[in-house]
């Protein structure tokens, strides 16, 4: 479902050009559940970009779902992650003065995937798989944390994605609303949605079918639970390390 190879995107900084993935390659299978761990800084939210198309890799090549994303302009781009990719971004980033149920809407009202008249029981529809659809009709602003986090999941659902990304979902939260909303990732990936995320939780060890470490941009260690049934794989200049107990 996503193939990294040799991928690297650096920045221009005032201390001079810095490599925030450098000479990655990874591949996730479909219905997987991969975490991307590491300190603030490792690449983690640069890997998570160029896998939904928003940011563009310098060197390698980026292919999700079986097409290739280099070389494509912005607003292709734009359409194409549209249709296949839910980004769930930290800070929620609803629209603060539509309601949660238009906020839910909004991938289905750019790409018109639907009949403008079902979208709305769409949105419904979602926001009651993740338990919340008795707020349809309030503001981002009247919810809690832990269900914004909810509305944005179910608006990165809204056009039925092969692939979801998902950068510190549960940084904001609080314990509760942390677990709950890790276990609906959990349960889309059971479903066979893909889904890479960046975390600092470690709780997520228990759920995830891959997990890898970066520093500096590169891998350094890929780890998948034994019985989990996970088959991604990892590489950054063949630096991966073995840990007992993983494979």
């Amino acid at each position: 479902m996503i193939e990294l190879h040799r991928v690297t995107r650096a920045y221009a900084t005032p201390a001079g050009r810095v490599a925030a993935v450098d000479d990655v390659s990874l591949n996730v299978g479909a219905g997987e559940l991969v975490a991307l761990t590491g300190r603030s800084g490792s690449g983690k939210s640069t890997l998570l970009n160029l896998i939904a198309g928003i940011d563009v890799a310098d060197s390698g090549v980026v292919r999700v779902d079986g097409q290739v994303l280099d070389g494509r302009s912005e607003r292709t781009l734009a359409r194409w992650r549209g249709a296949t990719v839910g980004v769930v971004f930290q800070f929620f980033q609803l629209l603060p003065t539509l309601t949660i149920a238009e906020n839910v809407m909004l991938p289905m009202d750019f790409l018109g995937t639907r009949p403008a008249r079902e979208r709305y029981d769409r949105a419904m529809q979602l926001l009651a798989r993740v338990g919340i659809a008795d707020q349809a009709r309030k503001l981002p602003m009247m919810l809690s944390g832990g269900q914004q986090q909810r509305v944005a999941i179910a608006r990165a659902l809204a056009n039925d994605p092969a692939v979801i990304t998902a950068d510190e979902p549960t940084g904001n939260l609080d314990t509760e609303s942390a677990a709950l909303v890790l276990s609906l990732f959990a349960e889309l990936a059971a479903a066979g949605t893909t889904i890479v995320l960046a975390t600092h939780e470690r709780d997520i060890a228990d759920m995830a079918s891959y997990i890898v470490e970066l520093r500096d941009g590169r891998i350094v260690t890929s780890r998948t639970f034994e019985g989990q049934g996970g088959h991604a794989s990892t590489s950054a200049s063949g630096n991966v390390a073995q840990q007992g107990g993983w494979r």
